[in-house]
């Protein structure tokens, strides 16, 4: 076995995710979320979820497979647990541990997770036969960590994950959070949709408006604001999952209090203020999603 100073020569570009992982452990946040699927199931504290919320966002705005972002997913969760931190092996940083002295960016950048997403998928997309190519090993192309098989015990909860959040697999996404707790807008929410969607925006794919709550969900629920984000997405089925999901992986951030899309919907404070699964409903626009924030 090579002296412990020998394997950390090897760390090539990232190489930050055994440092970063013992050094920030895993404490539970408020709320978890839960995706299934290939026989089993896995749970992310709601900080996680929403930043697996992002990197599935920026696969489906590029126009990437679903694969891309089970890679991805896998590798930010070995990197760095789905957590943007500051600090890691060298100077490795952000969701992926990249590093600046690499090429990845300066500090400021890759500790945007939007942009450190994007330069993950830069890279991805140059390798030849990474939409179907083994998960790890194709992840390691990109990394070149010191760890070269630690992105396997990652593969399942990515690809259920990135099935959920890319809309694959319809309302697959079951969180449990406590009420919300502080001011929010669903203009806010609209802010971040665009930030995360610029892509699929600007082209008018995914258009979002503010309505009165009332008009677009017939039962408004204790707790929600006037206002509701309504998002269109003309009818593309899996647009208007991914764009149900990623709200609700993002409700304990943005106040999310419902979310409804085609006869579904999940609702924050179901079963006396928590909630997980999607309930039935009457109703629903195959053409939007409407979302519901607390503004209390």
């Amino acid at each position: 076995m090579l002296p412990l100073t020998l394997v950390l020569l090897f760390v090539g570009i990232a190489g930050g995710s055994y440092v970063a992982l013992q050094r920030y452990g895993s404490p539970l946040g408020e709320g978890t979320c839960t995706a299934t699927g290939l026989g089993t199931s896995h749970r992310y504290t709601v900080d996680r979820v929403a930043n697996a919320a992002l990197i599935s966002a920026v696969a489906v705005d590029r126009g990437l497979p679903p694969r891309a972002a089970s890679i991805a997913l896998a590798t930010a969760y070995q990197e760095s647990q789905l957590r943007n931190i500051d600090y890691g092996d060298r100077d490795s940083l952000g969701l992926f541990q990249q590093r600046p002295s690499q090429g990845w960016g300066t500090e400021e950048q890759i500790m945007d997770p939007v942009y450190s997403t994007n330069a993950f998928y830069d890279v991805l997309v140059t390798i030849d036969g990474y939409e179907s190519g083994d998960i790890n090993d194709v992840a390691q192309e990109v990394q070149r960590s010191g760890f070269p098989q630690a992105y396997r015990d990652h593969e399942t909860e990515g690809r259920l994950y990135a099935s959920a959040l890319t809309g694959q697999s319809g309302p697959n996404l079951r969180c449990t959070l406590t009420q919300a707790q502080g001011t929010f807008s669903p203009e806010g929410v609209r802010s971040e949709l665009e930030r995360q969607f610029p892509r699929l925006s600007e082209a008018g794919r995914v258009t979002s408006t503010l309505a009165d709550a009332g008009t677009v969900a017939p039962t408004v629920p204790a707790g929600a604001g006037a206002t509701a984000l309504v998002i269109d997405v003309g009818g593309d089925e899996s647009l208007g999952w991914t764009m149900a999901n990623w709200a609700v992986a993002r409700a304990a951030e943005d106040g999310v209090v419902q979310v409804r899309y085609q006869g579904r919907a999940w609702d924050r404070a179901a079963r006396g203020g928590e909630a997980d699964a999607w309930g039935n409903i009457d109703g629903g626009d195959p053409d939007r999603v409407v979302v519901l924030v607390s503004t209390s």
